[in-house]
């Protein structure tokens, strides 16, 4: 039996770590949650010397706080308490270890005395009567709010479950979204969401084994308001998501990351939303063309052509055993080609040198255009 292309794993991650209060059932609640959140949060800029660390007594266990330039104290998220130990060089591992009181001083000597006062950037969120430090960044740190993602996901895409893009199925049967199954995740840190349209399949001659198939658009998105995470969207062919959202015969996967730099909210508005919209709306027949057009072009020489594009013999022979062991054949055509540096770019463990290659495998398919 024919084992299938190596499958995508991100959504797999999330769905085996997030807890229930971190999956939601539809981009609605998702936005909701988000545009609550953001309406009750407060950024700004604050010099480094007037953060203060301090030993928080609440009658069970003592906490650590951050007193801010007005005297008020607040609690540090656990990424928070990373960010404010890297700002004043300690291990974070290291203070969670120690007594409230001492790890106070060790901040408080970081952010004092051994580095020079500079600005940070604080996000504050209020709960109640109780507020959260959130982050602590740079001051030119590029927020992009997380209700802006979804907002912009929804006005495209709807409730993400009854829509044409949606909550992936499992082996491509649609399912009833729940807190099992779902895509849709979201922490006091981060957001991650897979969508696909399985109903408008595109077919392909000779898929694999030489038998047509069908192959589902898909993709996911991924964000922080806090520094954990880029701003991210990943575009994606694909045969079917299983049980544990394992993305199964992906192809044409391509990328696009924005780091959260002052700019990053104006490409936000210019690129990754623009890009998702064109993707959505994109005919399957064009996409049916090219990749057709790509199996028919073949390759006399395989070395020469990778060498072309920078890869070393080594890695040229890698891409062509990788191709082998997971379809089955040896590479011939432009299709296989983009196939087998994708499936070998997901083994390099380097996020910047993944995405390159990634970006060859989509130019090699384009050259069939």
């Amino acid at each position: 039996m024919h084992t299938l292309t190596a499958p995508l794993t991100q959504a797999s991650r999330q769905w085996a770590t997030r807890p229930d209060d971190e999956r939601f059932t539809s981009l609605l609640d998702m936005r909701d949650h988000f545009e609550a959140l953001r309406a009750n949060s407060r950024a700004g800029v604050v010099p480094s010397r007037q953060l203060r660390a301090l030993a928080g007594d609440d009658s069970e266990h003592k906490s650590l706080l951050i007193q801010g330039p007005q005297g008020n104290a607040v609690a540090p998220t656990h990424y928070a308490f990373g960010q404010l130990a890297a700002l004043a060089g300690a291990p974070a591992g290291y203070l969670r270890s120690l007594p409230a009181e001492l790890a106070a001083d060790n901040l408080n000597y970081g952010l004092h005395v051994q580095r020079d006062d500079a600005p940070v950037g604080v996000l504050l969120t209020r709960s109640g009567d109780a507020a959260t430090l959130r982050a602590a960044t740079g001051p030119n740190y590029g927020r992009v709010w997380n209700s802006d993602v979804t907002r912009a996901l929804v006005d495209r895409f709807g409730d993400g479950v009854t829509g044409d893009f949606r909550v992936p199925g499992e082996f491509g049967q649609r399912v009833t979204v729940d807190k099992g199954n779902t895509t849709l995740y979201a922490s006091d840190r981060d957001m991650f969401i897979f969508l696909a349209d399985e109903d408008h399949r595109i077919e392909l001659p000779n898929r694999r084994d030489g038998k047509t198939g069908t192959l589902a658009r898909g993709f996911f998105v991924w964000n922080s308001e806090v520094g954990d995470a880029t701003l991210g969207v990943a575009m994606f062919l694909f045969d079917y998501a299983c049980k544990n959202r394992m993305v199964w015969g992906p192809a044409e996967y391509r990328e696009l990351r924005v780091r959260h730099t002052v700019t990053a909210p104006d490409r936000f508005v210019r690129e990754v939303t623009p890009a998702l919209l064109e993707y959505s709306r994109s005919a399957t027949a064009p996409i049916v063309a090219q990749l057709t057009a790509a199996q028919a072009r073949k390759v006399d020489d395989l070395d020469a052509f990778l060498k072309a594009r920078k890869f070393t013999s080594a890695q040229s022979e890698a891409i062509q055993k990788i191709h082998v062991a997971e379809e089955g054949r040896p590479m011939e055509s432009l299709w296989d080609i983009s196939t087998g540096i994708t499936a070998y770019a997901r083994g390099n463990a380097h996020q910047n040198e993944r995405v390159a290659l990634e970006r060859v495998a989509g130019k090699v398919l384009d050259m069939a255009a």
